[in-house]
């Protein structure tokens, strides 16, 4: 207890930059991110979704209208699942209220360990210590306000019901779509790996555009708060890639926790489809003969529309035609990046694929 003790008092140092964190009044403001040799070396981009910044993301597309056409869709079915699921009430009464958009929410309902998956997420949520889940409802309060039994998180038995009331959630509106939700993460990350191998990590950083801006050694990013300078200090920063995060990055609030960066794999970086919409299950009777395989093949490390008219021996404008069959078809995933069209599998993709290996192979 002493020792949580002291880490309370220590945060106490930044509660005005945590209260600052996110402000509705405010907008965006300017954070600018000081690196050094160190911290370039630990600079990486997260492996896969992380399922609790993803419910903060989601909740947050039910209190704006911004982007809503690009979850159309998923608005509609999550109210419809939630409803069926007897979680709209939870949903009202204490995930909104915990999250909301444009201000602050606690640090520790989104875990940075949660990157290693539910369970990890889950234990540290549950391991924080009492003190600092206090400091930070309390800081909820001051910020947007909070209901009355937001004190009572500093509670494990409680604190276990709220990750269960969470867990449903992401069950109910989250899983089902796990799929497009991945494939549009991994097609970022192509991306991301792409700048890495031409550019090192000056030509990741500089990828992040339009909403990070890199002028080395300072990474600037149009996230909600105060006009801040964050130092790493050897630390490194992680890059979290989300489906449902929309327009501006999202930085963990408390500087002494390890820097995180949480960013749309959508606003920015456009899609040539709409997410989250209905897959055109009769494009799949068309998507046959030997120049679509050989785009699909092409496509699974990740190919410009180019680079795959050169593998498969084809025009340029032949290569676009067979790409949008694919792509309605629900078998790959395309992504603007600069002037240029990045094509990748979707996981209905791959599967096919390795399904049906080359002649060779076999």
């Amino acid at each position: 207890m002493q020792h949580d003790l002291v880490s309370c008092d220590r945060r106490q140092q930044s509660c005005v930059a945590i209260r600052e964190r996110r402000t509705s009044s405010g907008g965006n403001r300017m954070l600018r991110i000081h690196f050094t040799d160190v911290d370039l070396a630990r600079t990486r981009v997260a492996a896969a979704a992380e399922p609790f910044w993803e419910i903060a993301s989601s909740l947050h597309r039910f209190q704006t209208r911004r982007g809503r056409w690009a979850y159309a869709e998923w608005h509609r079915t999550a109210r419809s699942r939630l409803r069926d699921q007897r979680l709209d009430k939870a949903l009202r009464g204490i995930l909104l209220p915990l999250f909301p958009r444009a201000a602050y929410f606690p640090d520790f309902l989104t875990p940075v360990v949660g990157c290693g998956g539910w369970d990890a997420g889950a234990d540290a949520i549950m391991s924080t210590p009492a003190p600092q889940v206090l400091q930070e409802v309390q800081a909820l309060g001051q910020a947007s306000g909070a209901p009355a039994w937001t004190p009572r998180l500093t509670d494990t038995e409680t604190r276990a019901e709220l990750v269960q009331v969470m867990q449903a959630y992401y069950n109910a509106v989250i899983a089902p779509h796990s799929d497009r939700v991945q494939s549009s993460l991994e097609a970022d990350r192509c991306l991301r790996v792409r700048a890495l191998l031409t550019g090192g990590i000056d030509g990741l950083l500089r990828s992040l555009r339009p909403a990070m801006r890199w002028q080395p050694p300072v990474l600037h990013v149009d996230a909600y708060g105060g006009d801040r300078d964050l130092h790493l200090a050897g630390r490194g920063l992680l890059l979290v890639p989300s489906y449902f995060c929309w327009g501006s990055p999202v930085p963990i609030a408390d500087p002494a926790l390890p820097p995180v960066i949480v960013y749309s794999v959508l606003d920015g970086a456009p899609s040539c489809e709409k997410p989250l919409a209905p897959t055109a299950v009769s494009a799949l009777a068309g998507v046959v003969g030997r120049s679509r395989a050989a785009i699909l093949r092409a496509a699974a490390a990740g190919a410009t529309t180019g680079e795959l008219a050169r593998a498969v021996g084809i025009s340029a404008s032949a290569a676009t035609q067979h790409t949008s069959a694919l792509r309605d078809a629900g078998l790959i995933s395309s992504r603007r990046a600069a002037n240029t069209v990045l094509h990748t599998l979707t996981p209905l993709g791959a599967a096919l694929v390795q399904a049906n290996p080359p002649a060779r192979a076999r």
